[in-house]
């Protein structure tokens, strides 16, 4: 029903302070035209970084920062998750070094944990592959010690704060998501889809990561009557916008749904 993350909007109240960390400390570039004094554009995906990955999305995903100055606002302090090569990852490591990043090891993959400076918890997580040749390249930069900026090959995941679990997670099965994982001593739940989706009830996560509150999420589908049916009864909407179907769920949660671009 959902085939692809279409964007993530973040909230911030400092957009010169943040776009200087999305830009010289993760190294993204502004989509042509999209900057302005209340909001800025990155596209991130395996086809922005130019890097052969393995299992991660064609379609990039817009992360968009925005001033609180209209609707939709985007989501506070949220906490999501960048994808990077397993190969790159030791070089984020050794990038964000002076950060102080949190690291947690989920066996088959490593992340590690910062801050922007508007409060979102940003991960980055070494959870692809890439061809040997590139693994190749990758090793040479962490033996000399390039300062070129490593690939972020997508967001893979988005953490929602909820106030009734079990409510919410039924909503975003109703859309296709799939329970993978559940807390046993924290209230959350991890379904996957075309990204991977964290609700948790109020609590802190790993480096107290928060999940985020009204974050703005579009979701690319070929038929958005379906999605809002599936997903209702909706607290707002649907209401029609210019890019698709918007709709905000109960725990203030806004989702557009919208048409494949072409190609996809």
């Amino acid at each position: 029903m959902l085939s692809g993350l279409r964007r993530l909007g973040l909230e911030v109240k400092d957009l010169d302070a943040t776009r200087a960390f999305y830009e010289d400390r993760l190294g993204l570039q502004a989509a042509p035209g999209s900057a302005s004094e209340s909001h800025v554009l990155y596209d991130v995906g395996a086809s922005a970084s130019g890097a052969a990955v393995e299992g991660a999305d064609a379609d990039p995903t817009s992360l968009v920062l925005r001033r609180p100055t209209a609707q939709p606002r985007g989501g506070v302090h949220t906490h999501y998750a960048f994808a990077t090569t397993r190969a790159a990852y030791p070089r984020w490591r050794r990038r964000l070094a002076d950060l102080d990043p949190v690291e947690f090891s989920f066996g088959s993959s490593d992340s590690l944990y910062v801050y922007d400076p508007a409060g979102h918890c940003v991960e980055i997580g070494g959870i692809h592959d890439t061809a040997a040749a590139e693994d190749n390249t990758e090793a040479a930069a962490v033996e000399n010690d390039t300062d070129d900026v490593p690939p972020l090959t997508g967001v893979f995941e988005v953490v929602l704060e909820v106030t009734d679990l079990s409510r919410a997670e039924a909503r975003y099965r109703r859309l296709g998501f799939e329970v993978v994982d559940r807390g046993e001593t924290r209230r959350r739940v991890r379904l996957t889809g075309p990204v991977d989706l964290e609700l948790w009830e109020p609590q802190l996560g790993i480096a107290d990561a928060r999940g985020g509150l009204h974050v703005d999420l579009a979701f690319t589908t070929g038929d958005a009557a379906a999605a809002v049916e599936a997903g209702a009864p909706w607290a707002v909407g649907p209401t029609d916008v210019e890019e698709g179907v918007r709709v905000v769920d109960d725990d203030g949660h806004v989702l557009t749904f919208v048409p494949p671009q072409s190609g996809e």
